[in-house]
C-alpha cells in the first residue's frame, strides 16, 4: 500500500510536531510492505520502520477533514458553532520504531536462480526464456517482496553483487565469476594491458569476443575493479586475492603453509597477497603444533543480530575481540550500538587486566 503525504500548512500547529519528528513522510511517499505471513513495516525513501500497535488509555475520536477554508485563527463564534461527526473511536495508535532492513530475505531470493556460464542472455535472445523467468525478480517484485526502502534495497543488491540482466536482478554463479576474471587476466597477459589503467571499452571489446555478455563484462569490472578515470579502471588489490583464497579454501580446510603457497601462486603477478586480506572471510584453528586455515565469510552470515550471534557461537562456543570483530562490524541495528550489541548477546570474560577479552553467548 501507497500513499503520499504532503508538508501540512502553518496553520495546522498541531500537525507541525509530526513533521518535525518525521519529516520524510510529509515529503515522500511512504509505502507499507510485508506479505501475509510478515508483520507490516513502513517504508521512506530511506529508512525502514516496525509498526506497532500502542493501547492507550484516553479515547482517540477519528473526525473527518475539516473545511481547508477556515483558519485555526478564525472567530469565537466559529469555535461555538462547529460540530465535528465522530466516525471512529480508536482504541490506540500505531507507533512507529525504525529497524533494520530486512534484506537477507533479498540473498534467499536472488539465490534461487543464480545467472550461470551457460545460460542464454535474455538481452540477446528475449524469446528463447519463454517461461524460464521463473525465479526471477525484477526491481518492482523485490521492492513489492523485500522489507525495506528502496536506499536499503539498492545497498543490499550492491552488497550481494547483483547485476541487472534483462529487467531481473541476478547474482552471478560462483564459476562463471571465476571463469571471466581468469579471462580477464589472461587477456591482460596477451595484450599487454596494465591491471593499473584497463580501458573499459577495450576490456569489454575482447571479453564479448570470448563469449561473455556486455553487461557480465561491464559487471565483472565493476566487482573486482575501481574506476580511475572516465572509461579508465583499475583491478582491486584486495577483492583479486580475496577471490582467489576463497576459491581455493572452497569446501576444504587446508595447513597455513600449504595455503599461503598455493594462493600466492594463483594472484596475478604485480599483486601483493596479505593474510590481513581475509579478515571476515576465513578462520583459523591449532590442531597441535600446526595452524589450519578454513572458509568463514561475513557474507554468508544473517545480517540479523540475533541469528547472527547464535551462527557465531554455534562455529565457535568463545571468541577472542580481533576474531569475532570483523564478523560483527557490519551489523547496524537502529538505536542500538556496538557496544550495546554486545552486552546484549554476549558475555565477557578476562582472565587479568592485561589478557585479551573473551566473548561466548550469554
Amino acid at each position: 500500500m501507497e500513499t503520499e503525504t504532503k508538508q501540512p500548512q502553518p496553520h495546522c500547529g498541531g500537525a507541525q510536531a509530526g513533521f518535525n519528528k518525521y519529516p520524510n513522510f510529509f515529503i515522500f511517499r511512504v509505502t507499507l510492505r510485508g506479505q501475509p505471513d510478515e508483520d507490516a513495516v513502513l517504508c521512506t525513501q530511506s529508512k525502514t520502520y516496525a509498526v506497532k500497535f500502542v493501547g492507550t488509555s484516553n479515547s482517540v475520536l477519528l473526525i473527518p477533514p475539516l473545511d481547508q477554508s477556515v483558519s485555526c485563527g478564525d472567530t469565537e463564534d466559529y469555535d461555538k458553532k462547529l460540530i465535528a461527526p465522530v466516525f471512529k473511536v480508536a482504541p490506540g495508535v500505531m507507533e512507529l520504531v525504525e529497524v533494520a532492513p530486512r534484506i537477507d530475505k533479498l540473498k534467499t531470493l536472488l539465490s534461487e536462480h543464480p545467472y550461470p556460464f551457460d545460460e542464454v542472455s535474455v538481452m540477446e535472445e528475449p524469446n528463447e526464456m519463454g517461461n524460464s523467468n521463473r525465479g526471477l525478480y525484477s526491481w518492482e517484485d523485490l521492492i513489492e517482496k523485500v522489507q525495506a526502502s528502496g536506499e536499503e534495497l539498492r545497498s543490499g543488491l550492491h552488497s550481494l553483487s547483483a547485476v541487472e540482466i534483462g529487467g531481473y536482478w541476478r547474482i552471478v554463479d560462483d564459476n562463471y565469476m571465476d571463469g571471466i576474471l581468469n579471462m580477464l587476466l589472461h587477456n591482460s597477459v596477451l595484450n599487454d594491458w596494465s591491471l593499473n589503467a584497463l580501458n573499459e571499452s577495450d576490456v569489454v571489446i575482447v571479453l564479448q569476443s570470448d563469449g561473455f555478455p556486455h553487461e557480465i563484462a561491464h559487471h565483472c569490472l565493476r566487482v573486482y575493479g575501481s574506476k580511475v578515470n572516465e572509461g579508465v579502471m583499475r583491478l582491486d588489490e584486495k577483492r583479486v586475492c580475496v577471490h582467489f583464497a576463497r576459491r581455493i579454501l572452497r569446501g576444504r580446510k587446508m595447513r597455513m603453509d600449504n595455503f599461503m603457497v598455493e594462493w600466492t601462486r594463483k594472484i596475478p603477478d604485480g599483486m601483493q597477497a596479505s593474510f590481513d586480506m581475509l579478515e571476515g572471510e576465513v578462520l583459523t584453528e591449532k590442531l597441535g603444533i600446526e595452524t589450519w586455515v578454513y572458509a568463514f565469510s561475513v557474507s554468508s552470515l544473517p545480517s540479523a543480530p540475533t541469528e547472527r550471534f547464535s551462527m557465531l557461537f554455534r562455529e565457535r562456543p568463545k571468541w577472542e575481540w580481533k576474531d569475532l570483530q570483523p564478523y560483527i562490524r557490519d551489523l547496524s541495528v537502529p538505536g542500538l550500538s556496538s557496544e550495546g550489541l554486545l552486552l546484549k548477546y554476549t558475555r565477557r570474560t578476562q582472565p587479568t587486566a592485561d589478557a585479551e577479552p573473551v566473548f561466548s553467548a550469554r
